[in-house]
């Protein structure tokens, strides 16, 4: 099969490789529908995380072609949507709603979703079937509840969104635009995108800002203020992972408010007077997608939201290098991959 490696920072090749087996009992094989390229994705290509010879990819929707012994949940033939954490979805941790941290936790991708075919562990757990086949257009949205999706959800869920909030989302990549959407749902008045992208901006609008700013750092946190009576936003969600959007956050936020943070963070350090005179809860972390994955699959089945709306960008999956570059250079939201 050709699969997506990341020999070096900014070294994106498309490859022959062998194609996954099962190898333990749990596992399935799934037959990729499309896959995707993910804005975490740029930090082991720009070099801030390391990488050598790497298989990439951890979003992923497809046919299950072959499953282990002891899978008795999903079958052949099922068209499916994983998360990017493989979870036995049994122990008390998954029955909290937080599989990202199951006892039995590993990599969902486990040989790159950026592939024909993909091996997932822990299937019972961690795949989900859809109520049939879908139809084409439905497997962008799909694609993108396996990660994109689920996680500027939890990030909506960790800020305590709700009917009558104010929300500001920090970030305007697909996460963060996914966020809007998810404060949109779950009855947010105010939604305040910070985003300086005319081309986000409107998605923003269309998932649900009511308005954008587009000042960063001190700038933007009191344009935050100024727009909610000197008080700062109910729910925050932090969709970066940097120093300045973890503060601009944090300080955006009024006291006994709630950040959710969904970023993956890179030399973020907090200090801890300054957290402890904030008043304000901080929640996040990996997304436990899993948790969320049945009820946005049928939101997506039902057509009442549309999250596939965040691929502005389609390639074949031998340009996979092509559309890496397209989002480093941010001339992309998201590309989404065809898999031939």
């Amino acid at each position: 099969m050709r699969g997506v490696i990341m020999h070096a920072p900014g070294d994106v090749r498309v490859e022959e490789r062998e194609n996954p087996t099962i190898v333990e009992p749990t596992d399935a094989i799934v037959r990729l529908a499309a896959s995707s390229i993910c804005g975490s994705d740029l930090w082991p290509y720009r070099g801030a995380e390391p990488v050598d010879h790497t298989p990439m990819g951890h979003e992923y929707a497809g046919v299950v072609t072959e499953i282990g012994a002891e899978v008795k949940k999903i079958k052949v033939g099922d068209f499916i949507v994983g998360s990017f954490f493989a979870s036995d979805n049994t122990c008390e941790i998954c029955h909290a709603g937080y599989q990202t941290f199951c006892i039995h936790r590993q990599p969902g991708a486990a040989t790159g979703a950026q592939s024909e075919f993909l091996r997932v562990p822990l299937a019972d757990g961690t795949l989900v079937a859809t109520p049939g086949q879908p139809d084409p257009e439905l497997i962008p949205s799909l694609l993108a509840a396996s990660d994109v999706l689920g996680t500027g959800w939890f990030g909506a869920v960790a800020a305590e969104v709700g009917p009558g909030k104010t929300v500001a989302v920090v970030g305007d990549g697909a996460v963060g635009l996914l966020g809007i959407l998810a404060a949109r749902q779950l009855g947010a008045e105010r939604i305040i995108a910070m985003s300086r992208h005319t081309d986000r901006q409107a998605l923003a609008r269309e998932y649900g800002a009511t308005d954008i700013v587009e000042e960063r750092g001190d700038e933007g946190v009191a344009k935050i203020k100024e727009l909610t009576d000197g008080l700062g936003a109910h729910s925050v969600i932090e969709a970066v992972g940097t120093q300045e959007s973890m503060m601009q956050a944090i300080r955006a936020t009024r006291a006994g408010g709630h950040v959710g943070y969904v970023g993956v963070s890179h030399d973020v350090s907090l200090d801890g007077l300054g957290l402890f005179f904030s008043g304000v809860h901080l929640h996040g972390g990996p997304a436990p997608v899993r948790r969320f994955l049945p009820d946005l699959i049928q939101l997506i089945w039902d057509r009442k939201i549309d999250p596939g709306k965040v691929f502005d960008l389609t390639l074949p999956l031998v340009q996979a290098a092509e559309g890496y570059q397209a989002m480093d250079e941010r001339r992309a939201i998201k590309v989404l991959l065809t898999i031939d």
